[in-house]
């Protein structure tokens, strides 16, 4: 969700003959991994399927496996802090990149939630399909019926992921949490028993770079920021931070409840940034 944030957004890249043959590299070993482990996890979702119908517990793995991978391949950095929640639930990030995908991906079973023009883009949308992402119209009318699908994919056993700033930015700073998907968490079905986890995931830019290197935000074309990822000589790191769940039923409405995962983001993000 990249709609909505005005920071200025620069696609310049500029990159010499070792910048093309290691993007050549990095590009051709990522598409292997990325695409090598969709073909797996669509093969065994053929099983998985009709054995466990809306429960995935083996496909989620090979997800995991891919992302943590594609850092490595890259040669970017990464790390974790804390532990993700165990039970009932939500997670929710501030949002700066594509790469958050991978970030959050690596650091257990989860599934995204995402606007439905995601379901439509090239390539983006058919893997996000595949791997379990959960699209919702932004539509008011629809509320219910989001809610009904959060309370399904929940009682299921999935942990769902969104981003409550509803854009992404350059990585600088966290912005206001947007509450409205909060709302679907306070239902008598959802209330008691749920928790929400904030995770603050934060980027140290490559030495010498800007600060942004990382970030993927306002206009910003994928395939060039992609491209200055792949080419970069030298790397940077991704951390992401998990802070402690908090109860639903602990807060008066979903306003209280955004306000408090937001301070918690914004605080871990500025700290982790602070100390770089």
């Amino acid at each position: 969700m990249r709609d909505g944030w005005n920071g200025r957004a620069s696609s310049t890249v500029r990159i010499g003959p070792l910048g093309w043959a290691l993007a050549g590299l990095r590009g051709t070993a990522l598409a292997v991994l990325v695409f090598g482990g969709l073909a797996l996890l669509l093969l065994v979702r053929l099983i998985e399927r009709p054995l466990c119908g809306q429960n995935r517990p083996v496909t989620p793995f090979i997800t995991q496996f891919v992302c943590r991978n594609a850092f490595r391949l890259l040669g970017i950095g990464f790390s974790t802090r804390g532990r993700p929640m165990i039970g009932l639930g939500a997670v929710v990030a501030n949002h700066s990149s594509w790469l958050d995908i991978f970030a959050l991906n690596a650091t257990g079973r989860i599934y995204f939630v995402s606007k439905s023009e995601v379901a439509r883009w090239p390539m983006i949308g058919w893997l996000a399909r595949a791997t379990g992402t959960v699209f919702i119209d932004r539509d008011r009318r629809q509320a219910r019926a989001q809610t009904d699908l959060f309370e399904k994919r929940l009682m299921a056993g999935h942990k769902l992921l969104f981003f409550p700033e509803g854009t992404s930015t350059d990585g600088s700073q966290v912005l206001p949490f947007k509450t409205t998907l909060f709302q679907a968490f306070f239902t008598p079905v959802l209330r008691e028993g749920t928790h929400i986890q904030p995770a603050s995931v934060v980027y140290h830019a490559p030495r010498g770079q800007a600060p942004q290197f990382y970030g993927w935000w306002g206009d910003m074309d994928f395939a060039p920021h992609l491209l200055k990822i792949l080419a970069a000589p030298r790397q940077g790191r991704v951390e992401v931070i998990h802070h402690a769940p908090v109860a639903v039923a602990d807060f008066a409405d979903r306003k209280a409840l955004a306000a408090h995962v937001e301070t918690a983001v914004r605080a871990g993000h500025r700290a982790a940034l602070e100390t770089n």
